[in-house]
């Protein structure tokens, strides 16, 4: 297709909008001829070379303190060789292989991770990152042992529940499970229906499940391994009375499922297997019915709520839904983990999918050499804003690590809201936005991405659970957008603001002002580049769908009330949730970039860092341009330097990964092995 190089007729416009139609519409049927050129041009746009980044500077600057113990978890896996997880493994063959990693885990390497579960938070979540590279089937086994079930005995028991089981939990003597969830109850704890009746007269507590609804349902360990159940209930005591009995909200109670020596169910217990599953067959989920199953008193997780001999209850909290509360909140560690887990998920897909795409070469200008698959603007559009993100992701999920591990020091008050509030919300948003990118990089790498060798799919389904265990995404980001409008309420009645929401502050009166007509209109790319404009941009955002939300709830609650308002506005709600995650991911990565001490290594983050910015910006420029907060000669400069930022990243994307400092056998997909990629492809499949 030949392009005209005449001057335009007299209607000069029209045609110039033509001639680039047309011109980019050859770039997609003819990419032989145009891709070169291009990335010429692009080149000679930058005004300096490509970066130089000292990797092991940048790996030493992002791999964190607790990297020697996660060494020590993949060295023990690596030497092993009997017990790493094949491509092709049956449902029970997953589940057994995965019992005997846990076990040598924990008996052979020494590794113990319960002891880090209250007192080292960190450094239990490195390991858990570690394990869930070998498998995350392991990585969930794990997680539901010690975070879950050993978690539960320590966060919601006392004294004497440590003393009984620590060590039977932490050298697996006591493999347990973490009962909650039931048939019809999910996301909705509070709506539980298996009940537990006080019996004064024999001291016991009676665990029942009352209908088919009840029956807890996917319970990890439960199917196979699991000899205890954390089970929560209704506790119901006797009021001697004409009611008879008094409901006292949800408590949770150890409750032994089968016999130490035999394993055998216990009487009044029924245990069923869940099936196959779409990831996590190495995870024996499993079904639970109680029938009159009796437990002592001593039996009761008596941290916030205990009863006496006589049927008395007491508790530090006066009300069922502060008791609640508070037992929901010693569960948090469960969304930490999950968002930090997601994070290393996303650098194993993403490192993949890039090491193939500079390995991987097609088409090129005639008579040249072909050209890399990422020297293609497309490919640079699906992988480089999303290493961006990766980047921006992992230094939020350490604060989010680092802040949680405070909060299990002090208690404090200020810190334990913020912490479920950013916990909530980038549990949902990176495991979201993970599980759309591992399906972006199983398309971009093309048939060979559909190799199970290869990991995509393997890592797509194990990981799509994520999205809706330890909370239901779309449920989250409800909780987020509520206590951003509780913040924003407190802002008028004088109230104190938590620390992740301290913009609101300012943003309320600044950033709700109209516009500055001149800044709206700056397109340099110094100021486009420049973290005050960019993080001023995300909160200015998240302000005007924080205002604009709260208006359309008090309108519609006059006339369908708080819970149809609520649901009216939900998808905005949503928006605004997400909205305010991404502000606080991006001011995260800014303070990262700041305090990098090596300057190459400081230099490439910042411009992943504006690469992240000005994607996000780009990818919501309707709301900006809406309210005129990028004028149309902005926006346009916005999407052409976020290109040429996809561009710049290219040239360095075998370094930014390369950090990741993943070796051969934690990413073990042939197409992403540093040499020798193809031999070893060919190799796997018998040649």
């Amino acid at each position: 297709m030949q392009i005209s190089n005449s001057k335009p007729n007299s209607d000069s416009e029209p045609a110039s909008e033509a001639e680039r139609r047309i011109r980019r519409l050859t770039l997609h049927l003819n990419p032989v001829a145009c891709v070169a050129a291009e990335q010429l041009e692009m080149a000679a746009c930058g005004g300096r070379g490509k970066l130089s980044v000292d990797t092991p500077s940048l790996s030493s600057y992002i791999r964190g303190k607790h990297w020697d113990i996660q060494e020590k978890v993949l060295d023990y896996f690596n030497a092993n060789p009997h017990l790493q997880t094949p491509v092709e493994i049956s449902k029970d063959e997953h589940r057994e292989l995965c019992m005997k990693q846990l076990t040598g885990l924990v008996r052979e390497a020494g590794i113990r991770p319960l002891r880090y579960v209250v007192n080292e938070p960190a450094k239990y979540f490195a390991i858990l990152e570690a394990v869930g590279s070998v498998d995350m089937s392991l990585g969930i086994k794990m997680g539901v042992q010690y975070s879950l079930w050993g978690g539960s005995v320590l966060n919601l028991g006392t004294k004497k529940h440590k003393d009984k089981y620590f060590d039977g939990i932490d050298n697996l003597d006591y493999p347990g499970c973490f009962a909650m969830t039931e048939l019809h109850h999910g996301s909705n704890v509070q709506g539980l229906q298996t009940v537990a009746t006080f019996d004064v007269i024999t001291d016991e507590f009676i665990i029942d499940t009352p209908n088919d609804g009840a029956i807890k349902w996917w319970i990890g360990n439960a199917a196979v391994h699991g000899k205890f159940a954390t089970v929560f209930a209704r506790l119901k005591l006797p009021t001697y009375d004409t009611k008879g009995v008094t409901d006292m909200g949800v408590h949770a109670f150890i409750v032994p499922i089968r016999d130490m020596k035999t394993h055998q169910p216990l009487p009044g217990i029924e245990i069923h297997d869940c099936g196959h599953k779409v990831g996590l067959n190495g995870v024996d989920n499993g079904a639970l019915r109680f029938r009159s199953v009796r437990i002592p008193r001593d039996n009761l997780l008596n941290r916030f709520g205990d009863v006496s001999r006589d049927g008395k209850y007491t508790s530090s909290l006066p009300t069922v839904n502060k008791r609640f509360g508070a037992t929901l909140g010693e569960l948090v560690g469960g969304r930490v983990g999950l968002a930090y887990s997601s994070v290393s998920v996303l650098k194993v897909a993403a490192t993949i999918a890039i090491r193939y795409s500079l390995l991987r070469q097609q088409f090129g200008p005639p008579n040249q050499p072909e050209v890399s698959i990422l020297d293609y603007q497309s490919q640079q559009h699906k992988l480089m804003p999303m290493l961006a993100s990766t980047y921006a992701f992992y230094f939020a999920t350490t604060t989010l690590v680092e802040k949680y591990s405070q909060m299990k020091k002090t208690n404090d008050e200020e810190l334990v809201a913020d912490v479920h509030a950013l916990s909530a919300g980038l549990k949902a948003y990176i495991t979201s936005y993970t599980a759309k990118s591992l399906s972006i990089c199983r398309e971009a790498c093309g048939g060979h991405g559909y190799a199970a060798v290869n990991r995509f799919g393997i890592l797509r389904n194990d990981h799509d659970i994520f999205q809706t265990f330890e909370g239901d995404n779309t449920v989250l980001l409800q909780q987020v957008a509520a206590d951003l409008l509780k913040q924003y309420k407190g802002k008028f009645t004088g109230g104190t603001l938590a620390v992740t929401w301290n913009y609101l502050r300012e943003s309320m009166n600044t950033y709700l002002s109209q516009p500055n007509p001149v800044t709206s209109r700056w397109e340099g790319g110094d100021h486009l580049r420049d973290p005050k404009f960019q993080l001023d941009a995300f909160r200015y955002r998240t302000s005007r769908l924080l205002q604009s939300v709260a208006v359309r709830l008090r309108k519609h609650s006059k006339s369908l009330g708080e819970f149809g308002a609520w649901n009216r506005c939900l998808n905005h709600l949503l928006t605004l949730a997400e909205s305010h995650i991404e502000s606080v991911i991006l001011a995260k990565f800014i303070e990262a970039v700041q305090s990098c001490p090596d300057p190459s290594s400081q230099a490439a983050l910042k411009l992943v860092c504006d690469l992240y910015a000005l994607d996000r910006i780009w990818n919501d420029i309707g709301t900006y341009r809406n309210v005129d907060y990028v004028a149309p000669n902005k926006a346009k400069a916005i999407h052409k330097l976020a290109e040429y930022l996809s561009f710049q990243v290219r040239n360095v994307a075998r370094e930014l990964v390369d950090a990741f400092d993943l070796p051969d056998h934690v990413t073990r997909a042939p197409i992403a092995k540093r040499s020798g990629a193809y031999s070893q492809y060919t190799q796997y499949v018998g040649f």
